[in-house]
């Protein structure tokens, strides 16, 4: 055998994923330094929805790692949206919802959403959100599902025409698309459908929703549906119990990119000041050097869990919603801690420190919240009584 006939080698192949990870996060930190840093505080205070920032990163591979064709590479999407989280946490949910839109996209196993689609889709040329909240909440025994689906025969295959309102999905838009899961009113107990739902379908709607305390260039919308007809070739899951179970590690894994990077963000903004208010802030809680040990050890437990994003297991899926609900409360922790490093200064609406806060905030309650997360960690812990 000639050397270049020799095979690629397990650690070749790791090296090259490696070297290919390196490179993408280069990008994306190019991004970071340069467009998201000069557009943060835009996006924050006046709405901007930072489209060209996002197109610019799925052509960076930053939106589409994680995918099985890709190399599933759940670390390095996890890292890429920690980068942006540094700099804005609006950008790093957005880069979440896409991602999960990608997920369910390829893991549908409809040959419909796999192909050209699903490019278009990594690539960053089209954009997609989730509308997942009300039917995660819905499965944990939280809220009423939204939607409504009727079976309907039209054509050869037949489908479904869906109606409700989902109150608020972001990372949308009239030429975007988004994943959500009706309830299907005439198919038996517990049976739901999960479909791709184009935002420029006949009798989709998307209203204005109130101002939030941030994340308002997140272009979220409440999306109501009247009608709408979903056919085969947009169908992600049906039933959709099992397909979430076999998911919702994934779905969860890739969240905590968000509160990794605001953790982030708020401790290098508090070495910032460190040389001219060291002296003083040294008697405040949370330093940043503890803080970077803990978000250290966090971040190392994330992506030993991210290696095997579609485990299933009982013990695997506490500790991922443990590690999810670590980095919500790190997030606070850590954008508190740099206001009060930074004092007056960080009171300012234009100061980073201050943003941050409001995004951690949002980071804990975004589904799943802190609450919910505990919920469901403590109802996995019951023991079962036999019956």
């Amino acid at each position: 055998m000639t050397v270049l006939e020799a095979p690629i080698t397990t650690d070749s192949r790791v090296a090259n994923d490696v070297s290919k990870r390196d490179a993408m996060l280069a990008r994306v930190r190019d991004i970071a330094a340069g467009p998201l840093t000069r557009d943060a505080e835009r996006i924050d205070r006046e709405g901007h929805y930072p489209l060209d920032i996002l197109q610019s990163l799925g052509r960076a591979g930053a939106l589409g790692s994680h995918l099985d064709r890709h190399g599933r590479d759940f670390v390095g999407a996890i890292r890429a949206m920690t980068e942006a989280g540094r700099v804005c946490g609006s950008t790093a949910f957005m880069m979440w919802c896409h991602d999960v839109c990608g997920l369910y996209m390829e893991q549908s196993g409809n040959p419909a959403l796999m192909g050209a689609r699903l490019d278009a889709h990594a690539s960053g040329r089209t954009m997609g959100g989730t509308g997942m909240s009300n039917p995660m909440k819905t499965f944990a025994r939280i809220e009423a599902m939204l939607l409504k689906a009727r079976r309907v025969e039209t054509g050869v295959a037949g489908g479904y025409l869906v109606s409700g309102t989902l109150p608020w999905v972001s990372h949308i838009a009239p030429d975007h698309y988004l994943g959500a899961v009706a309830a299907v009113v005439d198919g038996g107990a517990d049976h739901e459908v999960m479909f791709l739902l184009d935002c420029n379908a006949p009798g989709v709607e998307l209203r204005h929703c109130p101002t939030f305390s941030a994340m308002e260039g997140t272009s979220t919308w409440s999306v109501r549906l009247n009608d709408v007809f979903i056919d085969a070739d947009h169908v992600i899951a049906d039933p959709t119990r099992p397909f979430i179970a076999r998911i919702r590690a994934a779905f969860i894994l890739l969240q905590t990119g968000m509160g990794l990077g605001v953790a982030q963000g708020s401790i290098d903004s508090m070495w910032q000041v460190e040389g001219q208010l060291g002296h003083v802030n040294e008697y405040l809680d949370d330093r940043p050097f503890a803080l970077q040990a803990e978000l250290d050890d966090l971040t190392a437990r994330i992506e030993t869990l991210a290696a095997t994003p579609y485990e299933t297991g009982n013990d695997y899926l506490i500790s991922v919603l443990d590690v999810r609900a670590h980095a919500s409360e790190l997030a606070l922790r850590a954008a508190q801690s740099a206001l009060l490093h930074h004092g007056a200064r960080g009171y300012l609406m234009s100061a980073a420190p201050q943003r941050r806060v409001r995004e951690s905030h949002f980071v804990a309650i975004v589904t799943p919240a802190i609450k919910h997360l505990r919920k469901e960690m403590a109802r996995l812990m019951t023991p079962v009584t036999p019956a």
